[in-house]
């Protein structure tokens, strides 16, 4: 049976590196992030109007603040030593007071408090004070959001084996969705019928034992989200509810959420025969996502693969075509830094896991985009996301 969570023990190891890089600076650390928390506890939640506090002390104690209707839950998965709870929001009484009561009884109103945000997130139409307003004797520092970015960056063995596991059901997720498009089908049908039956399929397979963990929608996922025909040309499309023709250029997407986290397959189908013009631009992609590739290795800045491919569209005549930088990286979230932009001068490190995604696009007649999952090891990449790349496989029949 595949790993499908990270274990307990991991969640441990990430909590003491917090410590360890709290130092003399801070007396303890207030997290707000829905994904920082579940990094350190286990504890995935919906992020709506009603605030969530996890507080960690030096002596890696673990407090966390949260809504009455998240209590159960919290018991059941969350690694979090004590919990205290507040009815509702916004309450007679303000969530953030609680939050200040909590801070008061662990003797931190005026120490030093590291944060990865001053105030709980503005979402669902939540408001209310900021930290320094309801601790004016405690210094806050806004720094634990980075030192948490910076570990999510290198992903451990575990989390690679949960987004292994990802990009494999992901796969299976377009298989199903390449088999089932056709001319005269619909994107939605399609998207609907492949994603069903993969996360059946991995369901089954998978037993008992697999769990959303972090997010409402378990299993796998496949589709179109608009980039059919012409409107393949924009990168980020919504569902058109569109008909497949012959002749179309189709960008998918297909990922599976394992254990909190996925990877990233993107490919581009070709309806039919290919006519020149089709094969150029697909043929184009296809080289300059392998010119990535190759500039990718322990050591190289993200900045510098960013610009070899921005060389290559140049030497091509394609900047005019160019809408986004050549990739990012993948964990519990869609998108995290560091990413593949002129813009970023991290250097890659063994384990960092990439999405490689140059892509060309023609206003008007249509997008080619493949996207692949990589992880950076010693000499260069694995990649992890095994689906057929070439024109051959990736040609629907009619």
């Amino acid at each position: 049976m595949p790993k499908l969570q990270i274990s307990k023990k991991e969640y441990e190891t990430r909590r003491n590196r917090i410590i360890k890089e709290m130092g003399d600076e801070f007396d303890a650390v207030c997290l707000f992030n829905p994904t920082h928390i579940f990094y350190l506890t286990n504890f995935g939640f919906l992020q709506t109007e009603r605030p969530i506090a996890l507080i960690l002390t030096k002596n890696n104690e673990t407090f966390s603040l949260i809504p009455s209707l998240e209590q159960d839950r919290i018991e059941e998965v969350g690694y979090v030593e004590e919990t205290r709870v507040y009815p509702e929001y916004p309450g007679k009484k303000h969530p953030m007071k609680y939050l200040k009561d909590l801070v008061t009884e662990l003797g931190l109103e005026d120490k030093v408090i590291g944060v990865d945000s001053t105030a709980p997130p503005s979402v669902m139409g939540y408001s209310g004070p900021t930290l320094e307003e309801i601790l004016p004797n405690s210094v806050i520092k806004d720094k634990m959001g980075d030192v948490i970015k910076e570990m999510m960056m290198v992903k451990s063995e575990e989390e690679i084996q949960l987004i292994n596991e990802s990009a494999r059901w992901g796969g299976v997720a377009h298989e199903k969705l390449q088999q089932f498009t056709k001319p005269g089908a619909n994107e939605t049908h399609i998207s609907n019928e492949a994603t069903m039956e993969a996360s059946k399929e991995m369901i089954e397979t998978l037993g008992t034992a697999y769990r959303a963990v972090r997010k409402s929608r378990a299993g796998a996922f496949a589709g179109f989200r608009g980039q059919v025909g012409k409107h393949s040309a924009f990168p980020h499309s919504v569902s058109l509810n569109a008909t497949i023709q012959n002749g179309d250029v189709l960008v998918t997407g297909a990922s599976a959420n394992v254990g909190g986290y996925t990877s990233e397959l993107e490919r581009t189908l070709l309806v039919g025969e290919s006519p020149k013009k089709h094969r150029k631009y697909f043929n184009l992609m296809k080289e300059v996502q392998e010119v990535a590739f190759e500039a990718i290795e322990p050591g190289v800045k993200c900045s510098k693969v960013d610009k070899v491919v921005k060389k290559f569209y140049k030497k091509e005549d394609l900047l005019d075509l160019w809408r986004h930088h050549t990739g990012h990286a993948l964990g519990l979230n869609g998108h995290e830094p560091p990413f593949f932009d002129v813009g970023d001068e991290t250097r890659l490190k063994v384990g960092m896991v990439m999405s490689v995604e140059p892509g060309i696009y023609i206003p008007g007649f249509a997008g080619f985009r493949h996207s692949d999952t990589i992880v950076v090891v010693e000499g260069g990449i694995e990649r992890i996301t095994m689906y057929p790349r070439d024109l051959r496989n990736l040609t629907i029949p009619t």
